[in-house]
């Protein structure tokens, strides 16, 4: 009986891998693509032959209810982009800067911030505290700083590089920098960053997604409509929407105005997902980086 090569054995699992891969991008991505397609379907198309793949009619009336007020949405985005981007950047740094010493065994205090930090994730003060005291004692109503404290510290992902770090960078590393006359904080930003770019790109896309995301906080904090976040923007519209439709007086005030609230609600998940959607790739190019770079060369 003749023997089959590796390459032979190989290429059948090859594709039967890659059209597993492809079942499973078309899963992800066909909701994705029915959003689009109904929020450009006419509303009276949807009412009578459900959604579809492929609209028959065009009809951009969610999109232009959605940007009458165009203005506001481009400021509602701009504070967006700045929360995100800024709230992203500080949670990576004050994250690292407790994760490193919990990692390095020579610190002395280590047991004790392991415990409080895992502390609080068992117990909080609760709503009432936390609105009073970024209210009354921080004094943060109706700034931008109420958007992006809330998130700069979490301790599961504490947690989760503190144990990248211990896994993935061994004590000797440290050690040689130390005796080579290293600080700490060259041996954080020299060293360690570089290791641990895989744990960071990932971090990064989880708290990313956490900012873009949130609306609680702005409902919280914020009552000017200039400082509002586009997703706390887009919660209000369809508060709105829903009052307009469930009231009969302003209904009547309304006039002849068409409300497509069925169409609205995809396009508004269109708008609201837009920059993450174009983010997410350059996250996924610094973590496929950062799994080449983290690599310990023996």
């Amino acid at each position: 009986m003749k023997k089959r090569s590796l390459t032979e054995i190989t290429i059948p699992s090859k594709i039967l891998i890659n059209l597993i891969f492809i079942i499973v991008s078309l899963i992800c991505i066909v909701p994705f693509i029915l959003v689009i397609s109904v929020s450009i379907t006419d509303e009276s198309i949807i009412m009578r032959e459900g959604y579809r793949l492929i609209p028959s009619v065009v009809n951009l009336s969610a999109y232009e209810y959605l940007f009458t007020d165009i203005n506001q949405i481009v400021r509602s985005y701009m504070i967006s982009i700045i929360v995100t981007a800024s709230g992203t950047l500080l949670s990576l740094i004050l994250t690292a800067m407790y994760a490193y010493p919990l990692y390095r065994k020579d610190f002395p205090f280590r047991k004790f911030f392991a415990f409080f930090i895992f502390f609080t994730m068992l117990f909080n003060g609760g709503l009432v505290p936390f609105y009073i005291m970024y209210t009354q004692v921080l004094n943060l109503r109706n700034n931008l700083f109420a958007l992006i404290m809330p998130f700069l510290l979490n301790p599961f992902f504490v947690i989760i590089m503190r144990t990248y770090f211990t896994q993935n960078i061994p004590d000797s590393v440290i050690e040689s920098a130390i005796l080579d006359g290293a600080g700490e904080l060259r041996i954080l930003t020299k060293i360690i960053l570089p290791l641990a770019m895989p744990v960071f790109a990932t971090i990064g896309l989880f708290v990313t997604i956490i900012y873009w995301n949130d609306w609680f906080m702005s409902l919280l904090f914020i009552s000017k409509n200039e400082n509002i976040s586009i997703q706390y923007y887009m919660y209000k519209t369809m508060l709105n929407i829903q009052f307009m439709l469930n009231n009969p007086q302003a209904a009547a005030m309304a006039g002849s105005i068409k409300i497509p609230s069925e169409t609205i609600r995809m396009a508004m998940a269109v708008v609201g997902i837009g920059p993450i959607v174009i983010a997410y790739p350059f996250f996924q190019r610094y973590f496929v980086k950062g799994l080449t770079v983290g690599a310990i060369k023996g």
